[in-house]
């Protein structure tokens, strides 16, 4: 009996250390829900690698076309996760934890009034420094009060950018994403073709 009962114990913790291990690795594997990272008081930490996510489109309101005083007057690359992407063509909206990153580039160089130049290819706008880093992230229960999505700004700069930031008032950002793209989850689709297409 005494033989028995310590076999029985020792198959039991074999058995428990088992489960730990591979409870272990799965964890390890388990690809994480979002991107986005956070601190402990909440604010969000600068992306990293999103140049390798899928490049959705660069819309561009330069300030010689805009009286001189644009909100935005540099290029905005505009960059989402492949799988919240995919998501979105089958669903139509994008899954909770989706981020979305805009990159901006001042433009190269003005040499005509309307901010453009003349390159080898032509008259037109290119990029020129980078000059900021703006992040969103969807997040039902976090961004409650803003649609379920949250806004942020690492600086609208040259680099470097802050580290950390926090989420943007409402009255800098979501105000306008809530007037004007509710119904398209938040998002400018009309100005990326890969989203666009999805909803005709």
């Amino acid at each position: 009996m005494k033989k028995y009962l310590i076999v029985l114990a020792v198959s039991v913790l074999i058995a428990g250390y088992a489960a730990f291990v591979r409870g272990k690795v799965f964890a390890q594997q388990a690809p994480k829900q979002s991107s986005a990272e956070f601190t402990s008081d909440g604010k969000l930490k600068l992306p990293v690698g999103f140049r390798k996510w899928v490049f959705v489109g660069a819309p561009l309101t330069p300030n010689a076309l805009n009286g001189g005083a644009a909100n935005f007057p540099e290029f905005h690359h505009v960059y989402v996760e492949a799988k919240n992407l995919d998501a979105y063509m089958k669903t139509g909206t994008f899954p909770e934890g989706t981020v979305f990153v805009k990159e901006l580039t001042r433009v190269l160089n003005p040499t005509f009034p309307d901010g453009s130049r003349t390159e080898p290819s032509g008259r037109g706008f290119f990029n020129g420094e980078l000059n900021g880093i703006d992040e969103t992230v969807k997040d039902s229960k976090r961004f409650a009060k803003t649609n379920g999505w949250g806004f942020f700004t690492f600086g609208h700069h040259p680099m470097p950018y802050a580290e950390t930031a926090a989420e943007s008032p409402v009255s800098e950002c979501a105000w306008c994403h809530i007037a004007n793209v509710a119904k398209t989850d938040m998002t400018w689709v009309q100005f990326y073709p890969i989203l666009r297409d999805k909803v005709k």
